[in-house]
């Protein structure tokens, strides 16, 4: 169950991220993409993430050699793709979906050819259905029929520097690359790391300098953003630099659409850069903020046990706690019936469930119920068990839950939902529920055409005609 402490209840940035763990990644693809990337099967792993691998290991052997070939086999065997699902650079909250259209580079192989950068990709806007990535190589070794707006690794969302994002072998590496000692204890376990905002203020601060440090001498009276990762950009900055080759050029660090600082190396603090600054390195979009989870610990929001396994066993290096060895599980008996709901009706309470696959009136026999249905046919008004079993069907209470796991690309869990409430054998009526399946189903086959190469560039936009200047003058 989700927690919450009464002194972040009003945070919208902080609850939209607490939506976003709950339905981006859910439990089953991690336990399923884990179960085939420990068996070796790394493909397997990435369809069970929604990550398509466009990735040919024996034609990088053969046009870049064994040697290449041989490292990027290595990394793909270590790739966890629902890892990089949890850590990708997501769109604009509340919604909080993944970035789209961009290119994020993972890994980059030397070359005399030329280097070779494994690279993820979201498609744009009009063809993000399902949420899904591709994994391909940069330059291409084969031509692709899929055109994407954005084919380069961009320098702002970049993980190659940050392979713990990515990599199971780097995973523990979070911890430093965050700062999390500073948050949270060595030994913290599922319980301590979420315990109360009040807990939670007697730890160092995360994101902003403290006061009296050396950062914070450095940074001087610069206003600085919230949400920033700033007790970090220094030490980021210096990896950036030394893996780019420029030791001497500033950083630039975007903190907004209209605000960007430069971090000059042995100066006393950042400056002020005009949206004109070009040619310097960026600091990476993964360094320039805190980890959502680290804020979302600190909150009381979370717990560990809520997080992705790789990630939690990151932030606190003792979790999961020692257990005594369990006995063989026993075998898993089948599924109870769900518990019926009641609806008050004619002054009593009556119970609708589920009964052969269909949400059925139980205290109303077939026939008076083909009646009250012929009677509602004709305008009336029929019993209240009926109006409650057609508002479930158009409009359930569970509605909002399952437009996020459809607009997250989680189809198996949404439908899981509606068969639970609905039952398998329910036709769905006209009605916001039905729309919505509807709608992601015909979005569906937009991403499929924008796989094939059929989609083109997009969908036609329809520009307003142009008015031609001057005064218009009747004859």
């Amino acid at each position: 169950m989700l927690m919450r402490s009464p002194g972040v209840d009003g945070d919208p940035r902080l609850l939209s991220w607490l939506r976003v763990r709950e339905f981006a990644v859910p439990p089953s693809m991690i336990e399923t993409a884990t179960t085939r990337r420990a068996a070796g099967d790394w493909s397997g792993a990435c369809a069970a993430a929604h990550l398509d691998a466009d990735v040919d290991v024996r034609a990088v052997a053969q046009s870049h050699g064994r040697d290449l070939a041989t490292r990027l086999r290595t990394d793909l065997r270590h790739l966890a793709p629902d890892l990089l699902r949890w850590h990708w650079p997501r769109a604009a909250l509340p919604d909080g979906l993944l970035r789209p259209g961009v290119t994020v580079a993972l890994a980059t192989y030397p070359h005399a050819a030329g280097a070779l950068h494994l690279v993820a990709r979201t498609p744009p806007a009009w063809a993000d259905a399902g949420q899904r990535i591709s994994l391909t190589l940069w330059p291409a070794t084969h031509p692709s029929t899929t055109p994407h707006p954005h084919p380069h690794p961009d320098r702002r969302f970049r993980l190659d520097l940050h392979r713990h994002l990515w990599d199971a072998r780097r995973a523990p590496d979070l911890r430093h690359r965050t700062g999390a000692e500073a948050a949270l204890p060595t030994g913290a376990g599922a319980d301590s790391a979420g315990a109360d905002s009040a807990g939670a203020d007697s730890t160092p601060a995360v994101g902003r300098p403290p006061a009296g440090s050396a950062v914070a001498k450095r940074f001087g009276a610069v206003r600085l953003p919230d949400g920033g990762a700033v007790h970090r950009w220094v030490a980021e900055a210096a990896i950036l630099r030394e893996a780019d080759g420029r030791p001497h050029d500033p950083v630039v660090v975007r903190v907004g659409a209209r605000f960007r600082l430069a971090l000059d190396p042995g100066a006393d603090g950042p400056r002020l850069l005009g949206r004109a600054a070009r040619g310097y390195p960026v600091l990476p979009h993964a360094a320039t903020w805190l980890l959502p989870d680290l804020e979302l610990l600190r909150a009381g929001l979370i717990t560990l046990d809520q997080l992705h396994p790789l990630v939690a066993a990151a932030l606190a290096p003792a979790w999961p706690p020692a257990r005594n060895p369990a006995p063989p599980p026993a075998p898993v008996p089948p599924p109870a019936p769900a518990a019926p709901r009641l609806v008050e009706c004619r002054g009593e309470w009556h119970r609708i469930a589920v009964v052969a696959g269909v949400l059925t009136a139980l205290d109303h026999d077939p026939a008076e119920v083909w009646r009250e249905e012929l009677f509602a046919a004709l305008g009336g008004l029929p019993l209240a068990c009926l109006r409650a079993i057609d508002l479930a069907n158009r409009e359930p209470a569970s509605l909002d839950d399952i437009r996020a796991r459809l607009d997250h690309g989680d189809t198996v869990g949404a439908l899981a939902v509606v068969e639970e409430l609905l039952g398998a054998a329910a036709a769905l009526r006209g009605g916001a529920l039905r729309d919505e399946l509807e709608t992601a189903a015909a979005r569906r086959v937009t991403y499929g055409l924008y796989r094939a190469g059929l989609a083109g560039r997009g969908p036609l936009k329809d520009k307003p005609p142009r008015r031609r200047a001057g005064r218009s003058r009747t004859r």
